[in-house]
């Protein structure tokens, strides 16, 4: 093999790996819009915004949006409230089981999780929280804490004792130099552990199915409810709707997501 196939060779796997992860995207926004697609045309014969507005005007479709979102952004937020004082916990102090403590995060996410699901839904059974939005935020809190512990914790290590010590030398109290300096060097990774976390809660499954059913339905579960039906464009609008929200969160991130100091905060 000659070093110009290389290049060549390599371009062909790149392009087959992108075909194969923005193919099936690419077809269900084409179902989104399309009123009549059939084979063998490779293309809708008839777009439309017809089941758009079936959908948005089903009761039973904008409630579980409106729920979805709501219980997402409180778990997230509530999430972020208690893992990111323990990162910052993590990084700065020195107690015993430290280490083996921060590894059970990642241990935890390394095996499925319908198992735990499961026995939390057991104890949430018997404690009258199975079937409510209280018992879907905080199982589904879960979801976020490796992201809202992991990516914060290797930001607080990164940062320059230097500047810290700085700003000490100037006078400033402990809160102060926490508040002007700690905290706006932590930010971008502070940013994109909430993204990642609220993307994460976003399109969770088996915490609501088990916790939630019957009584309280996110968008993931009503796409399961949907993609059993016969209209193929219904899950597909339901799958925009998802992916929507999701992406422009991501995009308005992007500036937070790669900056340097996340990068430097998992290289200390």
């Amino acid at each position: 093999m000659t070093r110009r196939s290389l290049p060549f060779g390599g371009l062909l796997i790149a392009l087959a790996m992108v075909l194969m992860m923005l193919g099936p995207i690419l077809t269900v926004v084409i179902w989104a819009f399309a009123e009549k697609w059939r084979y063998p045309s490779l293309l809708p014969t008839e777009w439309g915004l017809r089941f758009w507005g079936e959908m948005l005007s089903r009761e039973t479709v904008v409630t579980p949006i409106l729920t979805s979102l709501a219980i997402t952004s409180i778990s997230a937020t509530l999430a972020a409230l208690i893992c990111w004082p323990a990162a910052y916990a993590f990084a700065r102090l020195s107690f015993p089981g430290r280490q083996l403590l921060l590894f059970s995060f990642l241990a935890a996410n390394a095996v499925p999780k319908f198992a735990l699901f499961v026995a939390i839904a057991t104890v949430f059974l018997q404690l009258g929280l199975v079937g409510t939005i209280t018992g879907v935020v905080i199982v589904q809190m879960l979801s976020a804490v490796l992201f809202m512990i992991w990516i914060p914790t290797a930001a607080f290590r990164g940062i320059p004792p230097a500047l810290e010590e700085a700003a000490f030398d100037l006078g400033a109290s402990r809160f102060r130099v926490f508040l002007k300096i700690t905290v706006p060097q932590a930010l971008p990774a502070l940013a994109a552990s909430y993204v990642l976390g609220f993307v994460t809660i976003l399109f969770e499954v088996e915490a609501a199915l088990l916790v939630g059913a019957p009584t309280v339905t996110t968008m993931p579960l009503l796409l399961l409810q949907l993609s059993t039906q016969v209209v193929v464009q219904y899950a597909a609008v339901l799958c925009v709707m998802i992916w929507a929200p999701c992406f422009v969160l991501l995009l308005l991130t992007r500036r937070f997501m790669n900056a340097r100091g996340i990068a430097q905060g998992f290289g200390a």
